[in-house]
Order: structure tokens, then C-alpha cells, then sequence
């Protein structure tokens, strides 16, 4: 947040919302690999693996009804869907990408940091100890 930033209920709603939505661990992947191109739904779960078919509808649907993603159905026998990311999905790739890759570069550091806390907060609750908080 910036400086002069002022706190707007009606928006921390929506923000809230969008957030709750892009930060999902599915919408990350499927966004990710929809930004190689076109993917049927299939190469999609096979690709993305560990997704159920029902999650995967799910947040394709969410993303669709967002915006972000389109659904192309074509005639054929059996019928072909197609899901593509639309120019405004085009442009959640790169802060996913960066926010991918900086959960990556920093899981040890999180990781070890709450070992540290966990310990502290363990030793809080035994009467009679007093703990610290390491400085970062």
C-alpha cells in the first residue's frame, strides 16, 4: 500500500473477492498453463495433476465467469472445448509468475521461520518462560 492510501470498505469487498480468487492454489496452475496457449480440459487435469474433475470445472467456471478465461466448444463428434486465457488473463500471468517464483525462492526461509515461531509460541504456553521473538 502507498502512502495517502484510504481505507474503502466497498472496495476491500471486491479486492477481497478478486484475491480470494487469483490466489487460489488451482487458478494459479490453471492460469500458468494456459498461458502456453490453448488447453482442452483433459491435457489440463493431466497436466496440472492432483486436481479432481470437479475442482478443475469449478474454477475453469470461475475463471470464465471472471473473465479470465474463455470456453470454445466445437462441433465435432465427440465435442472439442477448448480453454484459452483472454487478453485480461494475459495480464494475471506475469504476477502469478512472480509470485510463484518468489514462494519458490523463499520456502526454506518460511519454512525455518515458522519453526522459530512455533517453538516460541510452545514455550509461551508453559507457565513460568518467558520467550523472544527473534529480530528478522
Amino acid at each position: 500500500m502507498s502512502r495517502g492510501y484510504t481505507h474503502v470498505p466497498e472496495e476491500c469487498g471486491a479486492i477481497s473477492e478478486i484475491l480470494s480468487r487469483i490466489g487460489d492454489k488451482w487458478t494459479v496452475l490453471v492460469v500458468s498453463m494456459l498461458g502456453n496457449g490453448p488447453m482442452r480440459f483433459n491435457e489440463l487435469r493431466r497436466e496440472i495433476g492432483g486436481v479432481s474433475q470437479r475442482m478443475l470445472t469449478l474454477t475453469l467456471r470461475g475463471l470464465e465467469r471472471d473473465g479470465l478465461v474463455t470456453r470454445t466448444v466445437y462441433p465435432t463428434v465427440p465435442p472439442r472445448v477448448d480453454y484459452e486465457l483472454t487478453e485480461l488473463g494475459k495480464t494475471l500471468l506475469e504476477p502469478i509468475v512472480g509470485v510463484a517464483a518468489w514462494a519458490r525462492a523463499n520456502r526454506a526461509k518460511i519454512a525455518a521461520a515458522r519453526v522459530v515461531y512455533d517453538k516460541a509460541a510452545n514455550r509461551e504456553a508453559k507457565p513460568g518462560v518467558v520467550a523472544r521473538t527473534p529480530a528478522a
